[in-house]
């Protein structure tokens, strides 16, 4: 990061203005008004299973749910009770042979353990009624074993669904794209069928026409008879192998680019994220322009993480950096953990950390995701069932999640963190979340705006900062991920990010903690066009707001 030469202080007044001449700049994006916002708002991951349990029998579902919106967003735009959240995503919840839903049986209806297609699709129309926008988790890559498309294949190699999965009568040498088996015994002869993750999972074979259009049957199921709003789609990579190609194939985004426009024919308003692990910018770009609408940030998750865990924030900022340099604006999903991988807590280890992560991620554009308990630090190491345990309520017992056996056990400190122990607390992590979201929704600049990463005379390493901005007006935000607390300069704001010329005044709209950029009103404009702040907080977020006079 590039050092800039130290400027002598000033005491700082109350407002500070400062002139800039010159028009709008040519070329500088202007934002318009989006027909679906709510695809710039955050989005809530839910696990139904162990969110809200209605019936007692220790598994959560979908009446549970229902119970919760407004918990998750109450559809007062102004509440500080609810999350503010405008999207739902559901982990799989279509009929399926495990716990956690990724083997599928039945693409075509509820699981009966959460409750009935109807039960879905009240939760649909109760989400909307509170600006709620759901998207349900689609499994593309394989079926469960049990799904009678398989059982056909397996015990009739005549039946038509044969060459939905792929076969051979040797033991390929070739193994799976990390090295792993991926061929697995047929239990009825002498074959073998791929399945990339696992024996329970065969994969389809998307090279057969006959599944790309039973696949595209079940997204418009979904959308025009279940009114869904959208899919996460799992595992994207391995759709297609194309020879020695079992990851990123050109059929894989082939398939990709036509399961995405059926989606967006069927229902123009819907939306489409995919799970791509790979961390290269190049990997990821072959997936834009014109394939699903955005896919999960990986790269900037990991290095979000990683600047909160150690106090280093050059790797986020170059994450960042990249993914705003070469994808198109808005269309990655920046996130921090999700169901697959230890939680915040667990990883992170500190509320202070965990606090200035999520301050980090909620301010970067896309659609954020947030795991369920994470706005309230629930902890949860692997294996996947204890990432996934019941949502801790209250300190009633079972954690106010079910009258009966939770299906899983609590985490251990569930009687202290709970939604019912923060919600009252101002300074709670949850509250914290909640002023977040509140802030992101209230303002273009931050749910839709570009994004400007700038350079500071930080020599720590340890701050990041960045501009959003919208045509009216724009947001500093400066986010401290050390220990210990930093003076700031920015020699120059780059104009063009500013909303037009003349003059501005700049305040806080929202700092942690209270005191997180010292110096009264957070900050000053110079004659120059620098801005001083003489205290940046350790793991102190500062959001400035910055108008025309």
């Amino acid at each position: 990061m590039h050092r800039l030469q130290r400027r002598s202080v000033w005491p700082i007044p109350a407002i500070a203005w400062l002139v800039l001449s010159g028009s709008h700049p040519p070329g500088l994006p202007r934002v318009a008004s989006e027909p679906h916002q709510w695809r710039d708002g955050v989005c809530y991951e839910v696990f139904v299973r162990s969110f809200v349990d209605s019936d007692g029998d220790g598994v959560g579902d979908l009446r549970g749910l229902i119970s919760r919106l407004d918990y998750i967003n109450d559809g007062n735009p102004n509440s500080t009770t609810g999350l503010g959240a405008k999207c739902i995503w559901l982990m799989p919840i279509d009929k399926s042979m495990s716990y956690h839903g990724y083997d599928v049986v039945d693409y075509y209806h509820v699981d009966p353990r959460y409750g009935t297609d109807d039960d879905f699709r009240s939760l649909v129309a109760e989400a909307h009624k509170r600006g709620i926008h759901v998207i349900v988790d689609f499994v593309p890559n394989h079926s469960g074993s049990q799904n009678p498309w398989f059982q056909a294949a397996l015990r009739d190699p005549r039946s038509p669904y044969r060459d939905w999965y792929r076969w051979s009568k040797t033991l390929p040498v070739q193994k799976g794209p990390w090295g792993q088996e991926a061929w697995h015994k047929s239990p009825l002869r002498d074959e073998y069928y791929y399945g990339v993750f696992w024996h329970e999972m065969p994969d389809l074979n998307y090279q057969n026409p006959a599944v790309r259009a039973e696949m595209q049957k079940v997204l418009t199921y979904w959308l025009k008879e279940m009114h869904a709003d959208g899919f996460r789609f799992d595992a994207i990579p391995y759709l297609v192998e194309d020879g020695d190609a079992l990851q990123h194939s050109r059929g894989t985004h082939d398939v990709l680019r036509q399961l995405g426009n059926a989606v967006r024919t069927v229902a123009p308003g819907s939306f489409t994220v995919g799970e791509m692990t790979d961390d290269s910018p190049g990997v990821m770009e072959t997936y834009y322009p014109d394939q699903l609408d955005s896919y999960f940030a990986f790269a900037v998750a990991r290095a979000t993480m990683q600047a909160a865990a150690t106090g280093d924030a050059s790797g986020f900022f170059k994450a960042v950096a990249q993914a705003n340099a070469r994808y198109p604006s808005g269309r990655w999903s920046p996130f921090l953990t999700n169901h697959d991988q230890p939680r915040v807590m667990t990883v992170l280890g500190d509320a202070g950390k965990a606090r200035v992560a999520a301050s980090a991620m909620l301010m970067l554009p896309g659609m954020p995701f947030v795991y369920y308990g994470e706005e309230i630090g629930m902890v949860g190491p692997k294996p996947d069932e204890t990432i996934r345990t019941p949502m801790q309520w209250s300190s009633a017992p079972n954690g106010g999640f079910s009258t009966g056996t939770p299906w899983e056990p609590l985490q251990a400190d569930w009687r202290t963190t709970n939604v019912a122990a923060q919600d009252s607390s101002r300074q709670s992590l949850l509250n914290h979340y909640r002023k977040l979201i509140l802030l992101r929704n209230a303002h273009q600049a931050l749910a839709s705006g570009p994004l400007t990463m700038l350079q500071t005379d930080d020599a720590t390493g340890t701050i990041a900062a960045w501009l959003r901005s919208s045509r009216d007006e724009a947001f500093l935000i400066v986010v401290n991920f050390g220990p210990r607390h930093r003076e700031l300069l920015m020699e120059r704001l780059p104009r063009n990010s500013l909303p037009g010329g003349g003059e501005y005044r700049m305040d806080s709209v929202y700092a942690d903690p209270d005191n997180a950029c010292a110096g009264y009103d957070y900050g000053s404009f110079h004659g120059n066009g620098s801005i001083l702040i003489r205290s940046v907080e350790a793991h102190g977020f500062c959001a400035l707001r910055i108008r025309r006079r």
